[in-house]
């Protein structure tokens, strides 16, 4: 039976109607600062923790629910004889019900508020009587969610004034990821500020965003959850349209959005990313998105179709009737006009996610993946070349050539390893991806080509002419001549093999000009 409750929360969303609902039963309400205000505004009987505990809040309120009045109340076990005794003894209510969320530490960070202003939202007091109560929940109710006031209410009319079993059980162990994850964002808040990359100790949270239908195959089960740094893209994304997202659509979307925030609209121009199983099927500039979307789409119709498309800039109408011309799984960009939309509204599975914004590909950031057991952590992949990028050939590239080996090496950065990349004219024309031979890579690209060119009847791949990228250095000449087999005629790679004098012989034999970038993009 609830007969005290205590609130004190700093998120009020729903609070004046659950102080209400409380009243109308005759529970007593203790409450402090701004929360006591709001219940108070509105008409209803609220004590002062101060005036319960008879003890002043102080310290600019640091101290003031850490009371045994309070925590007593919340922690006693009621069916413990000596627990009821040092109740009455001192002077100790019960406490059955506690309100409470938390200083908005995350927001304050998020704001780039000074170290001090986020030292002082850092709660204690909340934390404290969030745990006590989970801790206490066979006689303590614990709510940390205004979303849970309802479900709360409702079961307190079901069962005469008390809240049961199965409720409280599952309301203290949200409590408990509440200010776990409260705990975890001043943990990592705190190691950033320290310059600490990788703590001793590594704490990670989520908010789940919704449960899915299954993971990478239907017998898997799995949910997306969002947290950690803000960075705008997938978690940032209204849907606007089409059915529910997948596992495997999820993971492809933020492939292909990263990939095209490469290209900067105001340095690059519309850019556009056809991405399928996490890897790009076609990928291209040009003078419009449309003009992108179709040199994309050319590098690869068959891989495209039933894929993810990125665009850098807002869709049009234009580009949504070229899209709309086959099947696609989602469409992500930062934004698009009202044509745009009413095209793509014909196509009502197709899902439509706009982000606001591009996420920047220099930030600083973390990745993590699992491993039987723990964690690999790493520093997110915000480089694209060293300072030391030099042409090691007797053959320099030409202006033309130089954009596109740039074009084809940012493309080879987010192409599963071993990665060859073959570009003309700010557009993907061969994409070899994730093959155990760097040589096969080469020569699956060219393969691809091929059929493209047959398929449309051209006499030649677009491969003749082309620059090619490779994501690590050739350990061998053979994969650097099977890209000159290929037409090419200029080669991008990291460089740092022990036979590069080589492979630089080699292209020099073909005549190729080559650059060296001093970095590698392995992406497995």
């Amino acid at each position: 039976m609830i007969r005290r409750a205590i609130l004190s929360v700093s998120n009020k969303s729903g609070l004046e109607e659950l102080g209400a609902f409380l009243a109308g039963r005759g529970i007593e309400m203790l409450s402090t600062g701004g929360s006591a205000r709001t219940l108070q505004a509105v008409g209803l009987d609220v004590k002062e923790v101060a005036d319960y505990t008879g003890f002043p809040e102080m310290m600019d309120g640091r101290v003031k629910t850490l009371h045994p009045k309070v925590h007593g109340g919340i922690l006693a076990l009621r069916d413990v004889a000596a627990h009821r005794d040092a109740m009455e003894t001192h002077g100790i209510a019960d406490i059955d019900l506690v309100v409470v969320n938390l200083y908005p530490f995350e927001e304050t960070v998020a704001k780039g508020a000074p170290f001090t202003d986020c030292i002082e939202n850092i709660d204690i007091g909340g934390p404290a009587m969030i745990r006590s109560a989970a801790k206490n929940h066979a006689h303590v109710t614990v709510v940390v969610d205004p979303e849970d006031y309802q479900a709360v209410m409702k079961d307190i009319e079901a069962n005469d004034g008390a809240v049961g079993d199965d409720l409280r059980r599952q309301l203290a162990a949200k409590a408990y990821a509440h200010t776990g994850a409260y705990d975890a964002a001043i943990s990592n808040w705190f190691a950033r500020e320290l310059g600490a990359s990788f703590p001793e100790r590594l704490v990670l949270s989520g908010q789940r965003r919704e449960v899915l239908r299954y993971g990478e195959n239907p017998h898997q089960e799995a949910a997306f959850y969002v947290g950690g740094e803000p960075r705008p893209g997938i978690a940032t994304a209204q849907q606007v349209q089409g059915k529910a997202l997948s596992f495997n659509n999820l993971n492809d979307t933020d492939a292909a959005y990263e990939l095209v925030a490469e290209f900067d609209p105001q340095k690059h121009g519309p850019a556009v990313a056809i991405i399928k199983h996490a890897n790009p099927c076609g990928v291209a500039v040009g003078e419009t998105l449309a003009e992108a979307y179709r040199k994309a789409f050319a590098c690869d119709p068959v891989s495209a179709f039933g894929g993810i498309i990125a665009l850098n800039s807002s869709l049009d109408s234009e580009t949504a009737e070229e899209i709309s011309g086959i099947f696609t799984e989602v469409i992500v960009a930062p934004d698009a006009d009202e044509t745009a939309k009413e095209v793509l509204a014909r196509k009502e599975n197709l899902r439509l996610l706009l982000t606001g914004s591009l996420p920047d590909p220099s930030s600083r950031g973390s990745t993590v993946r699992s491993l039987a057991g723990g964690y690999l952590v790493q520093t997110r992949d915000d480089q694209l070349t060293s300072g030391d990028v030099r042409v090691v050939t007797k053959k320099s590239p030409s202006e033309s050539e130089m954009a596109d080996l740039t074009f084809a090496f940012t493309v080879a950065k987010h192409v599963k390893s071993n990665t060859i990349v073959y570009a003309k004219d700010g557009a993907t024309v061969g994409v070899g991806a994730g093959q155990m031979s760097r040589v096969d890579s080469a020569r699956l690209a060219v393969r691809k080509a091929v059929d493209v060119a047959d398929a449309a009847g051209h006499s030649e791949p677009a491969t003749i002419g082309s620059v090619a990228a490779s994501d690590a250095f050739f350990p061998f000449a053979d994969g650097l001549l099977a890209a000159v087999e290929a037409g090419v005629t200029a080669v991008i790679q990291p460089g740092g093999s022990m036979r590069d004098d080589e492979v630089i012989a080699a292209a020099d034999d073909a005549g190729v000009a080559m650059v060296f970038t001093g970095m590698r993009h392995f992406r497995h």
